[in-house]
């Protein structure tokens, strides 16, 4: 219903527009966009360029990568899962464009039958140094020591949910500071799977809601017991990718969604669960963060919407989500409003063949491509720097700094919604509630102007309360004083004179 009466409003105003005008601008398509009120395309400069692509020849390794999976960055170390080479890839940016190889890790040691890798598709590291490894044909969770000495393996979990006779395949994983693991697994679709930090399993986090159809229920209702046994269960689905932020919170996305969830606002592709598994992502933007808006049209040029594949968080509060159907990267801040969207599938550089993987470094953000097996390295620009900077100031409590810095975005980019929202927000913490009404009235944010406006009410009342006395007094009591002279004056014309 919200896209319907934005459609409705959107064809209103361009008929307004459009009879008081025969002359239309069109924005010249570019690399970096975002979505306006009106969920119309709004092309943008951009907030990141490409500071290099790195094959194998410039990581300095002798032989190419094959499928790689996995990827995680630890300070100034990578790490990559050669998947299909059955090896890790240990990595040090020496540079800003330069990476060097500083170790091959493709056994280990230890009392274990097998001291080898088979298909790993990620790595976490531990504060102390520990490796944990999802070796996925191998069906284990490995933890290594820094020195590749093996510690434990996380197995299985023994659940009354899960076939023991099915495999285990562990997928991606995160790990907290306290050493607790947790797991996506292929065909696992009960949330993440948590095991405690001496290997014990302790339960599922963050299952997603049941969905189905309303046919199918009904339908299956009144089929046979045969008949039900061949159509699908009404099942979670599994997540994709998971990411865990300096506080604690882990960041997860999801593939498994569908066409009518994501147009009905049903569909959550991206979750932040806190300990217990429950979804606090906060939604306040205009639409949800699904990715790209449109999609199976003339002007999409994909079939189907953005599926996500991995999705990383920035110290800043800004997470972005890697859409493996189209290539591109889309960030949201805090409040769930889209920050940018960048790239695409091809081969130049800033495209992809196919990403698999994503992580960050301070703000520049790493892509793995596993069929290019490259790492592009994307950092900020210009435009972006000052994106972060106004971000940053107003969490750090420089409100007016953050306001300056927005209205040095909107010189470079009069277009952007998020500029405009920025300064009604450090004009509403500078307890500037008319100033700050005004911003959020241009770019249509509902809900920031509601809560400038209970404050900008308060304090017209608390600024005109002897006005307000004042007339409620007279509203009240002149009436009644007008009455008791009128009384007063027909008592003494309508009395006896002697």
């Amino acid at each position: 219903m919200k896209k319907i009466m934005k459609r409705i409003s959107a064809l209103l105003l361009g008929a307004a527009v459009l009879a008081g005008s025969s002359t239309v601008a069109y924005a010249e398509k570019g690399y970096t966009y975002n979505y306006d009120w009106w969920e119309d395309v709004q092309y943008s400069p951009d907030l990141y360029e490409v500071t290099g692509v790195f094959t194998a020849t410039d990581m300095g390794l002798e032989d190419k990568l094959s499928g790689p999976q996995g990827l995680y960055v630890c300070g100034s170390m990578i790490y990559i899962c050669d998947t299909g080479n059955n090896r890790i890839i240990e990595l040090e940016r020496t540079k800003k464009d330069s990476f060097e190889c500083r170790r091959i890790i493709d056994s280990f040691k230890g009392d274990v039958e097998i001291t080898t890798f088979s298909s790993p598709t990620d790595i976490a590291v531990s504060e102390d140094g520990c490796f944990y490894i999802a070796d996925m044909n191998n069906q284990r969770i490995l933890k290594l020591d820094k020195d590749l000495n093996y510690l434990m393996q996380f197995d299985q979990p023994v659940d009354s949910t899960i076939d023991p006779a099915s495999r285990f395949l562990p997928n991606k994983i995160s790990i907290d500071t306290a050493g607790r693991v947790y797991c996506a697994a292929t065909n696992i679709n009960q949330g993440l799977i948590k095991y405690e930090p001496d290997g014990a399993f302790s339960g599922f986090v963050g299952a997603t809601e049941v969905t189905y159809d309303w046919t199918d229920y009904i339908w299956k209702r009144l089929a046979t017991k045969e008949q039900r046994a061949k159509l699908a269960s009404f099942v979670p689905t599994e997540y994709s990718n998971l990411y865990m932020d300096a506080e604690g919170f882990i960041y997860a996305c999801t593939s498994n969604v569908t066409e009518d969830d994501l147009a009905d606002d049903s569909a959550k592709p991206i979750r932040k669960l806190n300990l217990m598994g429950t979804d606090i992502l906060i939604r306040n933007g205009p639409f949800a963060p699904i990715g790209d808006l449109w999609w199976n049209g003339e002007n999409s040029g994909y079939d189907g919407p953005s599926l996500f594949s991995d999705i990383t968080a920035l110290e800043n509060d800004i997470y972005v989500a890697l859409d493996k159907v189209r290539g591109r990267l889309f960030g949201y801040n805090d409040q769930g409003d889209m920050v940018f969207t960048f790239g695409g599938a091809g081969n130049m550089d800033g495209y992809f063949r196919q990403p698999s993987a994503l992580d960050h470094m301070g703000h520049d953000l790493l892509v793995l491509d596993s069929v290019d097996c490259s790492v592009t390295v994307f950092s900020t620009t210009e435009f972006g720097g000052l994106v972060y900077e106004a971000i940053e100031a107003f969490q750090n409590g420089k409100y007016y700094e953050s306001g300056e810095i927005w209205k040095e975005v909107l010189k470079l980019n009069g277009n952007y919604d998020l500029a405009y929202i920025g300064i009604g927000r450090s004009l509403l913490r500078q307890e500037k509630y008319h100033e700050a009404m005004e911003y959020f009235e241009l770019k249509w944010d509902d809900e920031n102007y509601s809560k400038a406006f209970k404050q900008y009410r308060k304090e017209w009342v608390e600024e005109h309360i002897v006005l307000i006395v004042l007339a409620l007094f007279l509203v009240l009591c002149l009436p009644l004083a007008v009455g008791r002279v009128r009384k007063i004056k027909h008592e003494i014309d309508t009395a006896d004179i002697f």
